[in-house]
């Protein structure tokens, strides 16, 4: 079984930036494409990005595209969400997602715990 971790969530102002990182145990990590996903009070959990399992190609979700970069460390087991110019609809708490493919509507196979990520106005 696959296991993710992920941390970087916490508070905020409204226009600064995080950076997520979840880290995913295994030694075939290389092998996955990657995503993040949030889940906001009183909604569905929503997908957000995703990385091919080379980093070579990326999506984005319409709302986060020019402020949020997807990458990952292939070396370090890793996939990283930097979040810049944060905005109070981005209050949810944020997963990492082990994905079947890169896609702007992928299919999950392994969820992480969740981070919260918390944005004031």
């Amino acid at each position: 079984q696959v296991q993710l971790v992920e941390s970087g969530g916490g508070l905020v102002q409204a226009g600064g930036s995080l950076r997520l990182s979840c880290v995913a145990s295994g030694r075939t990590f290389s092998g996955y494409p990657m995503g993040w996903f949030r889940q906001a009070p009183g909604k569905e959990r929503e997908f957000v990005a995703a990385i091919s399992s080379s980093g070579a190609s990326t999506y984005y979700e319409d709302s986060v595209k020019g402020r949020f970069t997807i990458s990952r460390d292939n070396a370090k087991n890793t996939v990283y969400l930097q979040m810049n110019s944060l905005k109070p609809e981005d209050t949810a708490v944020w997963y990492c997602a082990r994905l079947r493919g890169a896609s702007m509507n992928p299919a999950v196979t392994s969820w992480g715990q969740g981070t919260q990520v918390t944005v004031s106005s």
